[in-house]
């Protein structure tokens, strides 16, 4: 993960919208380990008591959470570096943001085929989660989480300014309902 000097990476707020991006990794991760070990809990215990806990915990996670970040990064991360770049950022920042808009879709279209099995298994009833089905979420998160560490956030911390910094965190809080900040 790109550290941020100043910030704890979990604990980042809407103060500060790119911690907070960053921060959203480590849970997205967290939640995949959880869905894996759910995944490989089921064939023994079934749809148990932990097992139900957790699958309500990863479908309000990927149902909430991971929702708003993606549209944190699609309306109004993208937009701002796409108005703000020059140079070869452009195209840089172009196909990059294009990539990544199309590896949410793809995630998207993964959860939606885990997301059924899971709502049945949270309200305790027999069901599987499908191995393949398991692996290819995480690892599109996981590589899609690279990619963003790696190229997309480093970009945005070179590029935006505080002003900069400071709209896409005013548009974090409204899609969250925060009204009050710190």
């Amino acid at each position: 993960m790109a550290t941020f000097p100043g910030f704890d990476a979990p604990a980042a707020s809407t103060e500060a919208p790119l911690e907070m991006l960053a921060a959203c990794h480590i849970r997205i991760k967290s939640q995949c380990k959880t869905l894996q070990r759910l995944s490989r809990h089921l064939p023994r215990h079934g749809s148990d008591t932990q097992a139900q806990q957790a699958a309500h915990n990863i479908l309000r996670y990927f149902d909430t959470a991971a929702v708003h970040h993606h549209e944190d990064e699609e309306d109004d991360l993208f937009p701002v570096l796409l108005e703000i770049a020059q140079d070869d950022d452009v195209a840089i920042l172009k196909e990059l943001t294009e990539k990544l808009r199309a590896e949410h879709r793809e995630m998207e279209a993964h959860w939606q085929a885990l997301r059924k099995p899971l709502m049945v298994i949270a309200q305790g009833q027999p069901a599987t989660l499908s191995p393949h089905r398991v692996d290819q979420f995480i690892q599109a998160y996981h590589q899609h989480i690279a990619l963003e560490e790696a190229e997309l956030l480093p970009m945005a911390q070179r590029l935006l300014t505080k002003t900069d910094l400071d709209k896409i965190g005013q548009a974090m809080r409204k899609r969250r309902g925060i009204t009050q900040v710190g």
